[in-house]
């Protein structure tokens, strides 16, 4: 990746460490999903990976108008924008559960809609909407091999008629995220969505067959949605596509995306002939995935990571690029591994167009708790 497309005019004035959104190579990212997806309207993406008001309002400009959510505070965020509909696709339970009920409450004019696998859980949120005069719309959970949450495939069918008791829900679709299909091989990956799009279509069938609602189908994230766009008429959910970043990047060589985020950092220190040191520490750039954390633009093959503190990162640069140790002081571009966590680290994001910095995004969702 060449750092031509993310170097900046003013850099020196940037404080470092900090994150930049580019808003052309955003748009850019947004239009190719788009055309893989035939039409704004048939994506429902996550805001995860932002948790930013302004970027659903970036994305509504667009056209997209259905978001997924995985937090309250998200759900409230993306209620704020008014879209036409919202999917808080993560179990409720405990304190959750009337939190979301107050959400549902302010939801005039966004179809809100729950996930669940839980009966007893579901019976909660039932019975509380029911006292409150609410009927909460609902998606089932479907496990699609992913092992994280969800009824697994072979019970979905029949779990999904068993909540049809559950009065204060509506049940009318399949939530079908496969997080786990990550094949670097897209033939591999298609074949594989294929089959079970195939089940989920088998199990939507035999439910409208009994008149029992199942019209909406939820499914894919980021490495699947093409996938899930060539053979199906479901709903697609990615996420990261629109921000992307350097795991997806190295990861899936036929998704058509750009890295549209970057971490600016400088150099702090030299501590030996062939060391340096930059201010990106683990508090400043995600650390969950295994593996590198990022990587410097035009030193990604030169300089390898020895170990990372809280505001430390240690390069060693290799033996026969030592005349490129970059200086004290001197200014570089980090793509992240994970933006998603990256930017759940920052209050704000710096935005860039056309080579220079117009602005800035605050991370509205970076905590658990807004209003509710």
């Amino acid at each position: 990746m060449a750092e031509t497309i993310y170097q900046l005019e003013g850099q020196a004035e940037i404080p470092s460490p900090n994150l930049v959104y580019y808003l052309d190579l955003i748009s850019k990212n947004a239009d190719q999903a788009m055309t893989i997806a035939g039409s704004p309207d048939r994506l429902w993406p996550h805001v995860k990976s932002h948790k930013m008001e302004s970027m659903v309002k970036f994305l509504q400009d667009k056209g997209i108008n259905r978001f997924k959510t995985a937090t309250i505070a998200e759900t409230e965020m993306v209620l704020a924008c008014r879209p036409k509909a919202v999917l808080m696709s993560y179990p409720l339970v405990g304190q959750n559960i009337p939190r979301f009920i107050e959400l549902a409450k302010r939801a005039t004019t966004t179809q809100l809609w729950a996930t669940g696998d839980h009966y007893g859980q579901l019976k909660q949120l039932s019975d509380l909407a029911l006292a409150k005069g609410l009927t909460i719309n609902l998606l089932v959970d479907v496990n699609m091999g992913m092992n994280r949450t969800g009824v697994p495939m072979d019970q979905a069918g029949s779990f999904y008629r068993r909540c049809l008791d559950l009065t204060g829900l509506r049940l009318d679709g399949l939530h079908c995220y496969d997080g786990h299909r990550n094949d670097r091989d897209y033939a591999t990956r298609l074949e594989r969505v294929t089959e079970t799009d195939q089940q989920i279509k088998k199990i939507q069938e035999e439910l409208e067959s009994e008149n029992i609602a199942c019209s909406t189908i939820v499914a894919g994230g980021t490495p699947s949605f093409p996938c899930h766009a060539q053979v199906s008429d479901f709903y697609l959910s990615p996420g990261t596509l629109f921000l992307y970043d350097y795991n997806y990047k190295k990861s899936f060589p036929d998704l058509d995306f750009t890295p549209a985020a970057c971490l600016v950092t400088r150099v702090i220190s030299h501590t030996a002939p062939d060391l340096f040191t930059l201010d990106l520490g683990s508090k400043a750039i995600a650390t969950d995935l295994q593996g590198v954390r990022g990587v410097i633009l035009n030193l990604e093959d030169k300089a390898v990571p020895l170990f990372q503190s809280e505001e430390h990162w240690v390069f060693q640069i290799k033996e026969e690029h030592r005349h490129l140790l970059p200086e004290v002081g001197s200014i570089h571009y980090v793509i992240p591994t994970h933006i998603c966590s990256t930017t759940a680290l920052y209050p704000e994001v710096l935005l860039a167009q056309g080579g220079k910095l117009v602005g800035s995004w605050q991370v509205t969702a970076r905590n658990r708790y807004l209003s509710v």
